[in-house]
């Protein structure tokens, strides 16, 4: 797709598509007071800048160096939000395994960093508001609404760039999918998630992230990995094993007038 549409243009369909999808099926009613609005737009805009800033790091450097620059905004998360020696120990581990499993990269564009970096500012920005958007709406409500932020963010910059190619039926067809795998699926899980866990607990298992691209590449795209990104997995394995053992369910807390 960025062949056809570019980033932006993949970035537009993806939260065009996913916007139309968790409307229709949470249909959120529109009556919410001002905090709870006001965290729904903030939600979407970090949403959709965040894709903006990391489709424009994919353009330029690796997915899995820009997963694993990204993944330093959900550590920060992590680091930030330490009560107990415990947690500063798991997140300290994951950061030994994102350090390695960025061993042996060359050089690397020095835009690609960047924007790859704006985005871990956006994502540590989502996780801990995404932890509001659960508390102050119902269900899938706010995100429905936000997801439609994010695509007003998104699909003017995305139109700008590609144009009418972003009509052509197999770029409609794969956007569906991409907003599907990539936006409705795991943004419901995230937001069921932080429901149940602290941010900084959330903040420490994204650190699979990173180690699932190096295993992926492995399997699916036949990549070698060099035995200091093999230890990169064990370590971000291990403190997201040791996160999941600390953190304890809390009952959702949601806004009465949602």
């Amino acid at each position: 797709m960025f062949e056809t549409v570019g980033s932006f243009g993949t970035v537009a369909l993806r939260l065009f598509f996913a916007a139309i999808v968790l409307v229709v099926l949470w249909r959120p009613p529109l009556r919410m007071n001002r905090r709870a609005w006001a965290i729904v737009l903030a939600y979407g805009v970090i949403l959709g800048l965040m894709n903006l800033f990391f489709y424009l790091a994919l353009n330029l450097i690796p997915l899995g160096i820009a997963v694993t620059i990204e993944f330093l905004g959900p550590l920060a998360v992590a680091l930030a939000g330490s009560r107990r020696w415990s947690d500063a120990f798991w997140a300290l581990l994951a950061t030994g395994g994102v350090v390695l499993l960025m061993g042996g990269v060359g050089d690397l564009e020095l835009a690609g960093v960047l924007f790859a970096l704006g985005a871990g500012v956006c994502w540590s920005l989502y996780i801990l508001v995404s932890a509001a958007l659960g508390r102050h709406t119902h269900e899938g409500n706010g995100l429905a609404l936000g997801a439609v932020v994010a695509a007003c963010v998104a699909f003017p910059v995305g139109v700008a760039e590609s144009g009418l190619a972003l009509i052509q039926p197999w770029v409609l067809a794969a956007g569906v999918g991409v907003a599907l795998l990539s936006s409705v699926i795991p943004s419901s899980f995230d937001l069921e998630a932080l429901r149940r866990m602290p941010p900084r607990v959330f903040g420490i298992l994204m650190s699979l992230e990173p180690a699932m691209a190096a295993v992926i590449g492995l399997v699916v795209l036949q990549e070698a990995l060099l035995w200091s990104q093999w230890l990169a997995v064990a370590c971000v394995v291990i403190a997201s094993i040791g996160a999941a053992r600390r953190a304890r369910p809390a009952a959702p807390k949601t806004s009465p007038d949602g």
